[in-house]
């Protein structure tokens, strides 16, 4: 199967409604140019999944302020006060996710795991609706597994196999978010032939790729 393909061939995959997880760190590894495919089609009605919601100008901020969200499941706004101002009107709706508890429900879905036990949130708003169990004398609360339809990554050096080597912290959340999703597509920095990544640099198994495109440089540390 050829994975390598454009912009143009990924356009049938996505449609209103679905279900996005989204790598990156406030617009650190997050793949723009995949972004700017999803506005230029004005798919509505997004769910995202994402560490947050970036700034209004940048990464999945784009996304919201286009209109185009109507669910985010997150860790933070705060840097993107748009984000909050739909909230509050009611036009978008937030559930947010204290951050190790957000990765680690994407990774026991990856996992094939039922869900988590963590005592991050017990006591507190994070706790409603949610079952509590008791081990060993302390409430845990049950945090159900996040995955997605599609998962939009990206990867500093990818091969066309799909084996993905993340510089620095371009890494975040891109690796998990590969295991949790029906379909994965990263964009790539630099795209090289198999066998021009060293095996022990490998942090993404191309078995978990579907798609690659060429995206653009980035200013990743």
């Amino acid at each position: 199967m050829r994975k390598v393909v454009t912009f143009e061939e990924l356009r049938p995959l996505f449609k209103d409604g679905m279900t996005l997880m989204i790598g990156g760190f406030l617009a650190n590894g997050t793949p723009e140019k995949l972004i700017d495919l999803l506005i230029e089609l004005n798919v509505k009605d997004l769910t995202i999944i994402a560490n947050d919601t970036s700034f209004p100008d940048r990464g999945i901020g784009r996304l919201v302020v286009a209109g185009l969200v109507k669910k985010v499941i997150t860790s933070h706004i705060g840097t993107n006060p748009v984000t909050g101002k739909l909230m509050n009107e009611g036009k978008i709706e937030v559930e947010l996710v204290p951050q190790g508890t957000l990765a680690e429900r994407i990774r026991a879905y990856g996992a094939g795991l039922g869900g988590i036990l963590t005592p991050t949130g017990v006591g507190t708003m994070v706790e409603e609706g949610k079952q509590k169990i008791t081990v060993n004398g302390k409430e845990y609360l049950l945090e159900l597994p996040l995955g997605a339809d599609i998962a939009l990554i990206r990867g500093s050096i990818v091969d066309e196999f799909g084996n993905i080597y993340y510089k620095g912290t371009t890494r975040n959340f891109n690796p998990i978010m590969a295991l949790a999703a029906k379909t994965v597509i990263v964009e790539a920095e630099k795209i090289v032939k198999v066998g021009e990544i060293k095996p022990e640099d490998v942090m993404t198994p191309g078995v978990l790729v579907d798609y690659i495109v060429k995206g653009g440089e980035g200013d990743d540390n």
